[in-house]
């Protein structure tokens, strides 16, 4: 969301400038110290009606073969009545309950007591221990990296059940997909609201609180930036990564083998959509140290925003187009196939190459090589809210050359394919890429505005260099 820009700040608040006439404040980090009326107006409707989207787009697979339309035109031609489609709405279960329960707490368990050993024998891998960036208050946190490991564990125990232990069906996720989704819910509230509550009353760290006094807004974008409980559970990373992240291949290997029971076989469509959505969520769990640098963790504070959407969204909406195709299952002619698998690969190679740039330039504070030669960039300067003067260099070598967020570019074309791999019949499936191309596009707006805020002529000089954003040449 835009940031309002203050006009009478507190003696706390109070901007300080650099020697290259960058204006800094609190406000250069996250979410905004104050609401303008599109914010709010932007976080009141998504309160309101994100949850609805999901229940709608879940319904409609479930009721009515995936078809958006059908439920309101039956609606509006007095056909069906809002009681009619709750009333045939799976509710919660007990079974369900208490397969999110033992779920999440597995989760927990992964995540809290058992350290890192993947790093220990996995060449380029980086778990364990590792610190996070300076946040506004200029704490540097430090996390515990295992989500590979947890990942790993929680799919060969699924694979053992599933081929000699036989304890549950693998298509247990898909034939309780609507009573989980009232749990995810419970879930997704509890914690936004235990954060708030939290950040109120005892903070991890009171000086990388925000309040705006508006509660819809601080609900919805979080007061604390780093909500931890005890040393090492952290919200954002737990709920970034886990549970969600991690059941995203459980949930399409379910609907894999939902489609394998209903049709006896599974399609080559089902199969690209595991595998290319697979290698997104291995990638990131590979390169979970390096998510410690992103915007998630880096810039947002632990709201509504990412405690419900961890828990509801990212697992629901993610995984539409394996859905999908359990009630419309679809074969891909040969190319087709080659084609749509070419397209994600080479948009992972974008999205992770791009990254890995960024990356290696950070880490060698610019002694390196990007294709071969030394890296050109930007220097520029900032100062944190405690006052302390830091040097930052941007990139303009390299992808980084070619567009500012060339790596959504990459990131972009994945979802595209994901999608595609559905044929042309609904366009359910294509809810991935519409929402993935605002999100980022908003991503890279905020983003921008952030660094300008942060480093002020240095940033017009950056945008001088590299004058596109996501696509050279057009965007």
């Amino acid at each position: 969301m835009a940031a309002h820009q203050e006009k009478k700040l507190a003696p706390e608040r109070k901007h300080k400038t650099t020697q290259n006439g960058t204006q800094t404040s609190q406000g250069q980090w996250g979410r905004a110290w104050e609401v303008d009326w599109f914010s709010l107006a932007s976080i009141i409707f998504l309160l309101l009606f994100a949850p609805v989207i999901v229940y709608y787009f879940i319904m409609s697979c479930d009721q009515y073969q995936c078809s958006l339309t059908d439920p309101l035109l039956e609606l509006l031609t007095g056909k069906k009545h809002l009681s009619d489609i709750w009333n045939r709405t799976p509710t919660l279960t007990y079974r369900a309950a208490a397969i999110y329960s033992l779920w999440v707490t597995f989760q927990v368990v992964l995540y809290m007591f058992i350290p890192d050993f993947c790093h220990k024998f996995l060449p380029g891998y980086v778990g364990g221990v590792q610190e996070g960036a300076v946040t506004p208050a200029g704490v540097v946190n430090k996390y515990q990296i295992n989500g590979l490991q947890a990942w790993i564990i929680t799919h060969v125990l699924w694979f053992a059940n599933a081929y000699y232990f036989r304890f549950f069906s693998p298509t247990i996720i898909f034939d309780n997909w609507i009573p989980l989704l009232w749990c995810a819910n419970i879930l997704g509230y509890a914690v936004s609201t235990f954060a708030m509550i939290k950040g109120y009353l005892f903070p991890t760290n009171a000086k990388d609180c925000k309040f705006t006094g508006n509660f819809f807004y601080d609900y919805m974008m979080g007061i604390e930036f780093n909500p931890r409980i005890g040393k090492w559970f952290d919200f954002k990373l737990f709920f970034n990564g886990r549970p969600g992240i991690v059941a995203w291949t459980l949930i399409n290997l379910s609907y894999a083998a939902k489609q394998q029971e209903l049709y006896g076989q599974v399609t080559n469509s089902m199969i690209l959509v595991n595998v290319l959505q697979g290698i997104y969520v291995l990638d990131f769990f590979w390169n979970e140290s390096w998510y410690l640098k992103t915007i998630d963790i880096c810039h947002d504070h632990f709201g509504w925003y990412l405690g419900w959407g961890d828990c509801v969204w990212l697992p629901y909406l993610y995984t539409l187009q394996g859905l999908y195709l359990v009630y419309h299952p679809v074969q891909l002619g040969t190319a087709n196939a080659v084609g749509i698998l070419t397209l994600g690969l080479l948009g992972y190679y974008i999205f992770r190459a791009t990254n890995h740039q960024k990356d290696l330039f950070r880490r060698t504070n610019g002694n390196c090589r990007i294709w071969g030669k030394k890296p050109e960039y930007i220097e520029c300067s900032y100062m944190s809210v405690d006052g302390a003067k830091h040097y930052s260099k941007l990139m303009t070598s390299g992808f980084w050359g070619w567009a500012r967020h060339f790596n959504y570019t990459g990131d972009l074309m994945g979802s595209l394919s994901y999608c595609l791999a559905c044929g042309f019949g609904h366009i359910l499936p294509y809810f991935y890429i519409i929402y993935m191309t605002i999100l980022l596009t908003h991503r890279c707006i905020r983003d921008e505005h952030r660094c300008f805020s942060k480093y002020g002529k240095d940033w017009k000089r950056y945008i001088a260099a590299v004058p596109y954003r996501l696509l050279p040449g057009v965007f």
